[in-house]
């Protein structure tokens, strides 16, 4: 049976420390899947961290291989964030399987959302319009969309 654990920190961890923990949990065979917890504090920066993560077990699909093979229409060789993953299978349940003809405007432009589900819903053949949440005149791009997905860090 699966499992998960979360696997706590120190109260102030180092840049190193969270490279090497990392390490440690890539080198686990029974550890099948890896997420670190952004926003990290400041004094951290999160892209060494997250490309440390083996690919095959960035359960956040943010390394570059997962994002480049999403990029690239290549679906099912990586791994893809769960929120964009599981609002395309909201959006599949209401228009079905192929979105052709239907267009589609994702607020947020986040690499753990918006550029994934933009990517998703290009993919299932949406005519595309990534927005971000300070566009001009929002509500005029939006009044036209079929489908609308929005993910832009606040209420």
């Amino acid at each position: 049976m699966a499992s998960c654990r979360s696997t706590p920190c120190r109260r102030q961890p180092t840049q190193q420390g969270l490279v090497a923990l990392v390490a440690e949990l890539n080198a686990d065979p029974s550890i099948h899947g890896i997420l670190v917890q952004l926003l990290l504090p400041k004094h951290l920066n999160a892209e060494p961290i997250i490309q440390s993560i083996l690919p095959e077990k960035d359960v956040d699909g943010l390394h570059v291989v997962n994002a480049g093979k999403l990029a690239t229409g290549d679906l099912v060789g990586g791994l893809v964030s769960c929120t964009p993953a599981g609002a395309m299978v909201f959006v599949r349940q209401t228009h079905n399987e192929d979105l052709s003809g239907l267009s589609a405007v994702a607020i947020g432009r986040s690499n753990l959302f918006g550029k994934p589900m933009s990517a998703l819903l290009l993919a299932a053949n949406a005519t595309v319009t990534t927005a971000q949440s300070r566009a001009k005149d929002l509500s005029a791009i939006c009044r036209n969309a079929d489908i609308l997905v929005a993910a832009v860090g606040r209420p």
